[in-house]
């Protein structure tokens, strides 16, 4: 770690935090990822009021970096931003192997926080997942990322109760339902949820705040989500956006939106593709309801081609 690198967060810090984006990762027309671009990006955010950033996580397409790609970002985000919102680092992985060696590297370059998912595909057992946690939480601070709909295993509350008695335990990104978020903090567990069930789960249910997908779109109308009380009609307002960032799996969506939006360029690495063009249309549909000043960007928005998007399949 240089000097010039900011100190790590403590951990009640993290815990504090009401407002984290997920953010994008965009991309050149070779398929690089384009700095320039991401930096506007996160200083949108910023600019808007968010408190963290969450990098490379399904949402920033961490899955289709190499580990040097996915670390060099974390360490870019720390550099330029670190001394403004706290920086937390995707390191999950289903090797156990792979996920160590990434939340090391990722805490030797700053990022105050780790995320880390379940391992998937190659499903493990209970103990396994306390042993595969366990190993992770004696490096630094990780938060638990319970999201079925990826892993395809939940993370049980009686695993999630053990694992919270370690000091390195941040809390938990869980996905499953607000009902579930109430039986966490109930028992003092920090919890973060996703955009769907963040207005009933930070004002009814007790969840510290969101790690949010729409705000990379919106990050005025999220913040005040978070911070200005309990707003049924913003609430609802935002509903339709967030259906439709998951028409299709996310990241898809929120891509083809910030191409229409014109803050990105419109390149996709597969295996991501794209929205159709009436499902193009229906978010420009949707940007005029809810108003082209909510939106990230200076740009009109627009219906892209099918010949405007760049594919790339090796990069």
């Amino acid at each position: 770690m240089t000097s010039s690198t900011p100190v790590r967060a403590s951990i009640e810090d993290v815990r504090s935090l009401r407002f984290i984006t997920a953010v994008k990762t965009p991309y050149l027309p070779h398929g690089r990822i384009d700095l320039e671009a991401y930096d506007n990006l996160v200083n949108i955010q910023i600019a808007n009021g968010v408190e963290g950033i969450l990098v490379a996580g399904s949402t920033g397409e961490g899955q289709l970096m190499t580990w040097d790609e996915q670390i060099m970002l974390i360490a870019h985000t720390v550099n330029c931003f670190g001394h403004k919102v706290k920086v937390i680092g995707n390191a999950g992985s289903n090797c156990t192997k792979e996920a160590i060696e990434a939340t090391e590297r990722g805490f030797a370059v700053g990022m105050d926080a780790a995320l880390h998912i379940n391992p998937y595909y190659g499903k493990t057992s209970m103990k396994g997942l306390l042993a595969h946690y366990n190993s992770l939480l004696s490096i630094g601070p990780v938060i638990v990322y319970n999201v079925p709909s990826r892993s395809t295993q939940d993370i049980p509350p009686d695993v999630i109760e053990v694992l919270a008695q370690n000091p390195n335990f941040v809390g938990v990104k869980e996905c499953v339902g607000n009902e579930r978020v109430k039986l966490y903090t109930d028992k003092g567990i920090v919890v973060w949820v996703v955009d769907g069930l963040s207005h009933e789960g930070r004002w009814d249910c007790g969840a510290v705040g969101v790690q949010s997908v729409a705000s990379n779109l919106v990050p005025g109308l999220m913040r005040e989500l978070m911070f200005e009380g309990k707003n049924p009609s913003l609430n609802s307002k935002l509903m339709r956006l967030f259906d439709w960032l998951f028409i299709e799996p996310s990241p898809i969506a929120l891509s083809t939106a910030l191409a229409q939006l014109g803050v990105i360029k419109p390149v996709f690495r597969l295996p991501y593709v794209p929205l159709n063009v009436e499902q193009r249309e229906g978010f420009v549909n949707l940007v005029k309801e809810m108003g082209r000043e909510n939106f990230v960007g200076e740009k009109d928005v627009q219906v892209l081609e099918d010949d405007d998007f760049i594919i790339v399949s090796r990069y």
